[in-house]
């Protein structure tokens, strides 16, 4: 047993359960070391806490940015009692050391996740005595342990109860804090080198630093992965954004899987591109229904009926919240949902979900109230073996001032809108896409075929009679006419695709002769 008081240092920007961690401390005879706002949010709860600059015999100083960098602070992390030479030192000056380190940092992620932040703003959250103390304390694990997250609190407390952290306690509470640390110098790393590629182009697109180091918290283990042979888990940023699926929260249901939360990505991308009330219906990480209308429940009823055979067993997507009258859709009889993904849930529809389909106990009802937000993930990572992919995220808007009709008969107004309608949910379908649709739903798809013509025989087998009047989007250009003419054969009287193939003239001749119109966007956008 030490001769020597306990005591613990504790500075914390996150003061999340601080007052019962350190009332159990003190109980436990514990002497408080504290600085600046954590100090006073102790003495305030009534707390004995002796200010670090007493303990030093010297202020703080620059507004606070000076004040646990001191020998007597760093001597008493990283001295050695059972050293002689550490002891001598630690008594010559009058260290007692610490048994604990209590700290986390400056909100450096959170801040230059705001808008419209500043450098000089985003430079004060460089924490720096708070990564010296952790990584001091993490390197003389041997004698203290060093607590980064409140997390920790009660599974450190109830051992100290109990007696003392063992080596294999404070080892792993050193590896924690080393994670965080990385993951936090990472962070500000992944920031300067942001300034220099807008600086250096005068443009705020993605970097590709020569050296790449990705940080990400473990949210959740999942049952399994794809296949149940899979073991899998769930990683998020650390501050991810308001229009992702890893900000939205689960209100009801089973436990999210590992498909799931692929098809409520791709549910969340495709809902996100329309201001009108628009409903999708997921299936296998594509659409096989999406609708826009005046009201929720008209587009979630055109969605539905897009392709109900795939429809069940699916993930549906609301960029509105769900009301009672979409709920009374949604428990329509010889539905299956797996999970809904929508900014809210009404009360009364939230209360119908729940208790009224046969899948009530099931459905995973997600809301994510910051869906409509600008932004979201900026850039897409690809693991392949042995590297990793990434490039900026297909997700900026068509510049639709660019598209050119190339073809005799101009598209009615009644057609642009369907085609502009197709184009947005098309980029979306895996590749090779092509997509018919009409009045603001989506009625056949083909996706992920090897030949595009092969994809236009199944989005035109899916859309069946209905295709008569409708358009028809693909993702990247027609190789040959004869996907044209399958889509002529299928009824459809409007076409648009990037262009750019050797054979344009061909095609546009195949739609001169069906009397067909056709945009040019300029734009590809594959999906693998």
């Amino acid at each position: 047993m030490p001769t020597h008081p306990r005591r613990a240092l504790v500075s914390v920007n996150d003061k999340t359960g601080l007052v019962p961690f350190v009332t159990g401390l003190v109980e436990l005879g514990f002497q408080i070391l504290s600085t600046g706002g954590t100090s006073r949010t102790l003495k305030e709860a009534g707390l004995p806490v002796t200010e670090v600059s007493e303990y030093t015999q010297f202020p703080e100083i620059m507004a606070g940015r000076v004040k646990t960098l001191h020998p007597r602070i760093h001597g008493a992390i990283l001295g050695r009692p059972d050293r002689p030479e550490d002891a001598g030192a630690m008594s010559e000056h009058g260290i007692i050391p610490f048994e604990l380190v209590v700290c986390n940092l400056y909100p450096f992620e959170q801040t230059i996740a705001r808008e419209g932040v500043t450098v000089p703003e985003a430079i004060e959250q460089i924490d720096i005595g708070g990564p010296s103390m952790i990584r001091s304390a993490a390197k003389n694990h041997a004698y203290i342990g060093v607590v980064t997250s409140a997390s920790q609190y009660e599974h450190v407390l109830t051992t100290l109860r109990s007696g003392e952290l063992t080596l294999e306690d404070r080892r792993e509470l050193a590896g924690a804090a080393f994670e965080m640390t990385a993951r936090y110098d990472q962070a500000i790393a992944n920031y300067f080198v942001g300034l220099k590629t807008i600086e250096d182009s005068e443009q705020t697109s993605s970097a590709f630093p020569e050296q790449l180091t990705l940080s990400f918290e473990r949210k959740s283990v999942l049952r399994y992965g794809e296949n149940p042979h899979q073991g899998a888990a769930f990683y998020v940023e650390s501050s991810p954004g308001p229009a992702t699926v890893a900000a939205a929260e689960q209100r009801h249901g089973k436990e999210l899987s590992y498909n799931n939360l692929l098809d409520l990505d791709a549910a969340l991308a495709i809902v996100r591109e329309f201001s009108e009330p628009a409903a999708v219906v997921i299936k296998h990480n594509n659409p096989c229904g999406c609708a826009i209308g005046d009201t929720l429940d008209a587009a979630f009823v055109k969605a539905y009926e897009g392709d109900p055979i795939s429809a069940f067993g699916s993930i549906i997507s609301f960029n509105r919240s769900v009301d009672t009258a979409t709920a009374e859709q949604l428990c329509e009889p010889g539905r299956f949902i797996e999970a809904i993904i929508a900014p809210g849930f009404d009360e009364t529809a939230f209360e119908m979900l729940t208790t009224r389909p046969k899948w009530k106990n099931n459905v995973r009802l997600m809301s994510c109230p910051g869906m409509m937000s600008p932004g979201g993930a900026l850039i897409d990572f690809r693991r392949v073996a042995g590297g990793l992919l990434v490039q900026d995220r297909d997700d900026q808007p068509d510049p639709t001032d660019e598209w050119q009709v190339v073809t005799e008969r101009k598209p009615t107004e009644a057609e642009r809108i369907d085609l502009a309608f197709a184009w947005k949910v098309c980029k979306h379908v895996k590749s090779n896409a092509i997509l018919l649709a009409k009045e603001g739903a989506v009625l056949g798809v083909g996706a992920g075929q090897m030949s595009r013509l092969d994809s236009s025989f199944i989005a035109a087998h899916k859309a069946g009679e209905r295709s008569q009047g409708a358009v028809v989007a693909s993702d990247a250009f027609f190789p040959f006419r004869d996907g044209v003419d399958e889509a002529a054969k299928a009824g459809v009287r409007a076409v648009i695709q990037p262009g750019g193939s050797r054979q344009d003239e061909e095609v546009i001749a195949a739609c001169n002769e069906h009397g067909m119109a056709m945009i040019f966007t300029g734009r590809r956008h594959f999906k693998h």
